[in-house]
């Protein structure tokens, strides 16, 4: 199996003056939904899809607290999951207050396996 692609073209906004370039974009082949994700989990062990689905709802509940009281989540080899923030500088640290922030994110960083994943990938222009 191999990861989709397509190539658009594209230019430097910092840049404007400077020729075009050509970048790849992964293409997706669907989505998979929780209940998908609990029933392929079920057939892989000896918990039924709804325990197993009530488990992965449970997952999203728990991590979305601890995502917001600051904590780091890890997840073994799965990989982690934490806030991360985007602002505008101020001239001081005094100055600093939280309208300067701008963006907020989850940061996922892939453990072993994903990793592995990602260095085995294949890819098919589309």
């Amino acid at each position: 199996m191999s990861v989709k692609y397509t190539v658009n073209e594209r230019g430097n906004p910092l840049k404007p003056d400077q020729p075009k370039k050509w970048y790849a974009n992964a293409k997706s082949t669907g989505d998979v939904t929780l209940r998908v994700l609990g029933k392929a989990i079920a057939v892989r062990s000896t918990v039924n899809p709804a325990d197993t689905q009530a488990v992965l709802v449970a997952l999203t509940e728990v991590l979305t607290e601890y995502l917001a009281e600051g904590k780091i989540v890890r997840m073994g080899d799965f990989g982690s999951f934490q806030i991360s923030l985007g602002s505008e500088g101020a001239e001081t640290e005094e100055k600093f207050n939280t309208s300067l922030i701008k963006t907020k994110k989850v940061a996922f960083r892939p453990g072993v396996d994903l990793k592995e994943m990602l260095n085995n990938l294949k890819f098919e222009k589309v």
